[in-house]
């Protein structure tokens, strides 16, 4: 029988203790403790999504915020003209994001390093100026939802309904990015990340690999954009701002770039310091940035990568690639 490793059995335990947070709430008497979680859920399924661009294909988005967002809003704006149909927001969220990460993806596949981050970054903020000047929308105030998502057989209007779903969404994401990943289309985008020039000297067509990884990357923080919409039961531009995308991108190097679970646990991780902090002290935002660059440079790896047993092991210096060739 195959030992399991430290970094499965910690998943494993996680995800249990996860699964358990509603009936410790009912327990306890402590509803707020479902709206909490649940956001880690939802901001964990974004960084999931975050990272198959950032930690398998070496692509840094500074812009993901804006599909969370246009999750988000679709529902808003569903809901504004009475279609609760949870479906239908789910369709026109996949829709939106599916549209505008091909074309955006399209643009910013053709460039690389500082250039791709300002050119996804720009992207958000066009979006982000659009819905704050969406006045029946509610312009920069954002919009109150009257009623969750109907899907039939169970609406997102309550915070265990909500929980529950979130929890489903998040397993079912991390078992795709784990087929997604081994799968032939995984390990040609992990040959892009390490040396596009070389994959496509054989014969691999790099630039439709990096844009579907990009395009699935948004679908997916749209799904967590329609969830976090039916969590807050409010809609706002400040989904699609640039700080979400930086807080997405410290989540997951905080769980660990370019692992299937550190994203997970680096978004637990953040919103939990967040919300200790806050009950701290004002400056809690000056303490957590002290935190977040000290676990950084103590595990490049990340809270959830330093379990694996390779790097408690000192690394070789990389061997210098030729000039000219991608890394």
């Amino acid at each position: 029988m195959q030992k399991l490793s430290p970094r499965t059995l910690a998943a494993a335990a996680l995800l249990i203790l996860l699964a358990l947070v509603p009936a410790y709430a009912q327990w306890q008497g402590e509803p707020f403790l479902l709206a909490l979680f649940g956001r880690v859920l939802v901001y964990g399924i974004a960084a999931l999504a975050l990272n198959l661009l950032l930690g398998y294909g070496g692509m840094v988005s500074f812009g993901h915020a804006l599909y969370l967002g246009l999750g988000a809003y679709s529902v808003g704006v569903l809901s504004h003209y009475g279609i609760e149909n949870g479906w239908l927001h789910l369709a026109a969220a996949a829709g939106a994001c599916t549209v505008v990460g091909l074309v955006s993806g399209y643009v910013v596949m053709r460039t690389t390093g500082i250039a791709f981050i300002m050119i996804t970054l720009a992207f958000a903020q066009m979006f982000y100026f659009l819905a704050t000047g969406l006045e029946g929308f509610g312009g920069d105030d954002g919009m109150s939802l009257f009623a969750g998502s109907d899907f039939g057989l169970f609406r997102l209007d309550t915070p265990l309904a909500l929980y529950c779903s979130a929890l489903g969404v998040l397993v079912l994401v991390l078992w795709l990015m784990h087929r997604l990943i081994h799968a032939p289309f995984g390990m040609a985008l992990r040959g892009c990340h390490a040396n596009e020039r070389r994959m496509r000297a054989l014969g691999f067509p790099t630039l439709r690999y990096r844009l579907a990884a990009y395009v699935i990357s948004a679908v997916i923080c749209g799904v967590a954009g329609v969830l976090l919409a039916n969590l807050t039961m409010y809609v706002s531009p400040s989904y699609l701002a640039w700080t979400t995308s930086g807080e997405l991108i410290v989540m997951v190097a905080l769980g660990g770039i370019g692992t299937l679970f550190g994203p997970v646990v680096g978004a637990l991780a953040f919103l939990l310091l967040e919300e200790g902090l806050k009950l701290l002290t004002e400056h809690w935002m000056l303490i957590m940035g002290l935190l977040i660059v000290g676990v950084v440079l103590a595990s490049r790896r990340g809270l959830y990568g330093s379990l694996s047993p390779a790097s408690w092991r000192i690394a070789r210096p990389a061997a210098r690639q030729p000039s000219g060739e991608s890394q």
